[in-house]
């Protein structure tokens, strides 16, 4: 290519990213407002935050869950859970129960791995594992299956052994379904995951670390993901709306709100533990 080719190509890219910065101008000083984001026509998507334990809010939201889809009127309806169903709580087994049991009457149900699950699974291949698990959740899901051998201790010899009885207290229903959990599922314009994704990353391409653990990249990132992500993992008072994601994860083991975003068409409304 000629210097002078080379340099009508450049002045040409040029002005076509220039065209494109004004157009983007103009439309924010119009007050035009992006695409709103959609779900495929005749489903109505539940996506329920961090549950962690606590049993009881479960069966209160989808009770909840199961009135609004009555007043709703027909529709493929899709429960999709977050991740982080144990750990925390005082009701691990109940929870994990009650999902392995089947979604209500009418209903779909795509379950996510949160990195709680993983830390379980962990500690079931690897006992010293447990010497973290147990501080930040395992103990409480522990005891759930009635597992007291790390209560007060910090032996490494309680750790083979507490692994070794949970192993064999752990409905193999329960193992099955936490080792087959995807990572992630995607609807029209929304991509469900546990943590988040890595700015930059296709969708497609996203690690399982990032997938399960990420926080602050993700969260204080303004950039379009694709999609708009709807996640758990990190607490938060109140439900987080922003242009490129949706956090759900309302801390419901501490605050008792357990959360569900409900996606239909191009609406949005919340399901709430204590909300009338």
């Amino acid at each position: 290519m000629s210097r002078a080719a080379g340099h009508q190509k450049f002045e040409g890219q040029g002005s076509r990213v220039l065209g494109g910065i004004v157009r983007r101008i103009r439309g924010v000083m119009s007050g035009a407002e992006p695409r709103a984001s959609h779900v495929p026509e005749g489903q109505r998507l539940y996506a329920i935050g961090d549950i962690h334990g606590r049993d009881d809010l479960l069966a209160e939201l989808l009770g909840r869950v199961e009135e609004d889809a009555r007043r709703a009127g027909p529709a493929q309806n899709i429960l999709i859970y977050l991740g982080d169903y144990i750990d925390r709580g005082l009701q691990s087994r109940q929870v994990l129960e009650r999902i392995v049991a089947g979604p209500p009457d009418g209903f779909e149900a795509i379950h996510l791995k949160g990195n709680h699950e993983a830390a379980m699974l962990e500690f079931l291949r690897d006992p010293a594992f447990g010497r973290t698990w147990k501080y930040y959740g395992g103990l409480e899901t522990l005891h759930s299956y009635g597992i007291r051998e790390l209560t007060l201790s910090d032996n490494p010899e309680d750790f083979e052994r507490a692994r070794m009885h949970f192993e064999g207290a752990l409905p193999e229903a329960h193992r099955r379904f936490l080792e087959t959990l995807p990572l992630s599922v995607a609807f029209g314009d929304y991509f469900f995951v546990h943590a988040g994704v890595r700015p930059g990353v296709p969708l497609e391409r996203q690690s399982e670390d990032d997938l399960l653990w990420i926080r602050d990249e993700f969260l204080e990132s303004t950039s379009s993901f694709g999609k708009v992500v709807v996640h758990g993992h990190t607490p938060r008072e109140d439900v987080v709306f922003r242009t490129n994601r949706i956090g759900v994860d309302t801390g419901a083991y501490v605050t008792g709100v357990l959360t569900c975003v409900v996606l239909e068409g191009a609406s949005r409304r919340l399901l709430q533990t204590g909300a009338h």
